[in-house]
């Protein structure tokens, strides 16, 4: 049985506030209000097991952001002389120990976290110092690839990234198109894995799949808005960035596409769906 994962385990018998579930060696208790309305002893429940408030082991139904040997973005919900308890999505907050943080944690800020077990007390921790745990080169990664981000540090150059918890990767300024924080987490695509083995992340899809997307929703703004659009073909770069989330460079795409397919009348400040003569 794992402290800190999702897995599957057996209903082996019922008491009065739960039922216990087994791996077939450990038992471990499930509350009543985790269970679902009609279940048998027998029956097998995938189940999130940690430590209680009592140290105790205890089997939930409800999912952590996330689970040990994750790296995930959490907020900070209190700071303590012995460390920050950050929102992990469970009832107990996720502790990281001063010893684990790599610049004091402030309340209510979001930071990129390692989620360990701390082996002396069989809890889970966390820890910021996640440097070591990374690599830099990608090795299973392929250009164009979905993958899941953290925002990790600030740079010059832009934004570093944990990549599905194992890489880092970068975002660069001028390809952001979205406000960002530190400690959000996103979903982003491979966009360059250079020579030596560095990796470019993007927040957009790239090339046909990113016009087609924003060609959809830009088409459907226009209708929900009965037909108009207070953007055009002289908008500036940021009005576009901050109601659609794309480059300049994009929308101008997606609006040619749209005139081509004989769907909108294009204006300097102004996109209008195309009326139908007849």
């Amino acid at each position: 049985m794992e402290i800190g994962k999702i897995q599957e385990l057996e209903i082996a018998r019922s008491v009065e506030f739960g039922c216990y579930l087994t791996d077939g060696k450990e038992e471990v208790l499930i509350p009543a209000k985790y269970l679902p309305e009609n279940y048998e002893i027998g029956d097998k429940l995938k189940v999130f097991v940690y430590t209680d408030h009592m140290s105790r082991p205890i089997a939930v139904t409800r999912w952590p952001y996330g689970q040990v040997g994750d790296i995930v973005g959490l907020k900070v919900k209190q700071v303590t002389d012995f460390g920050a308890f950050v929102d992990n999505g469970l009832e107990k907050d996720l502790l990281i120990p001063n010893k684990e943080q790599q610049a004091p944690m402030r309340e209510d800020g979001a930071y990129a976290v390692m989620i360990l077990l701390d082996y002396k007390t069989n809890r889970m921790i966390g820890s910021t110092k996640i440097g070591t745990f990374l690599l830099d080169q990608a090795e299973d990664l392929e250009e164009g690839q979905e993958v899941n981000v953290v925002i990790w540090q600030r740079t010059d150059l832009g934004y570093k990234v944990v990549i599905d918890s194992q890489y880092v990767g970068l975002v660069y300024n001028n390809e952001i198109f979205e406000k960002i924080n530190l400690g959000d987490n996103k979903k982003a695509y491979i966009k360059h894995i250079r020579e030596d083995g560095k990796i470019d992340v993007s927040l957009q899809k790239q090339g046909y799949e990113a016009v087609t997307d924003a060609s959809d929703d830009i088409y459907q703004a226009i209708v929900d808005n009965g037909g108009t659009l207070d953007l055009g073909d002289k908008s500036s770069p940021e009005e576009i960035q901050d109601q659609f989330g794309i480059s300049k460079k994009n929308f101008k795409r997606v609006l040619g596409g749209l005139y081509k397919a004989g769907k909108i009348e294009i204006f300097d400040y102004e996109i209008r769906l195309k009326t139908v003569e007849g």
